[in-house]
């Protein structure tokens, strides 16, 4: 499978790519999904680490993808959505990126159904809302919140806009079509941008 993740610009649309890795222990995937942001283990380096794999900085954000065992799903549904190579570009980009679980909620029916090559442009629109041009981190989108008086709308790639708000110390995410998904591990730094794994998947107006 090859390195994968998402993009698109107003009408056109942009590609990118990912693959999928041995995934290690489910106990140790859940602990890394779960465990409180300021808690991440860190790689050698220093590195974040996702799903038990080590995201390198040096690196975009396609190849470290690949390496992310939770990531999983989100790599076959760009894969079937045909996007491919943006995410291995300059960018900057800013992803927030559901884990496995996060896909587990919602309707399998629903799921496959968008996974079929007769839905692949609502898929494209699904994956590419979770897509915001530029590197925004933790505190940048902290930032924002703050400036909009507890309200920040983010413009993704798809074209509809992304709402985030503080809920305690957590960043809530909410999508136009009612979604919502919580920032759990933040600032997964990339050579061409940033990672923000979230734990729903977010959905634009369809």
């Amino acid at each position: 499978m090859k390195p994968i993740l998402i993009l698109m610009t107003g009408t056109a649309m942009l590609s990118l790519a990912a693959c999928s890795s041995e995934a290690p222990a489910p106990e140790a995937t859940e602990a890394a999904e779960t465990m409180p942001m300021d808690a991440m283990p860190s790689g050698a380096a220093g590195n974040s680490m996702v799903g038990g794999a080590e995201m390198f900085a040096d690196k975009p954000i396609a190849a470290n993808a690949s390496a992310a065992p939770n990531l999983s799903t989100l790599v076959a549904a760009v894969t079937q959505a045909g996007l491919v190579e943006t995410l291995s570009g300059p960018g900057p980009f800013t992803v927030f990126a559901p884990t496995n679980d996060a896909f587990g909620k919602v309707d399998k029916a629903t799921l496959d159904g968008l996974m079929t090559d007769a839905k692949k442009a609502d898929l494209t629109k699904v994956l590419t809302y979770h897509v915001v041009p530029g590197k925004m981190s933790a505190a940048d989108l902290a930032a924002k919140i703050t400036a909009g008086g507890g309200k920040a709308m983010l413009k993704t790639v798809q074209g509809d806009n992304l709402t985030l708000s503080m809920d305690g110390d957590k960043v809530k995410v909410a999508g136009m079509g009612g979604s919502t998904a919580y920032v759990s591990q933040a600032d997964v730094m990339q050579s061409n941008g940033v990672v923000h794994v979230v734990d729903g998947v977010l959905l634009p107006k369809m």
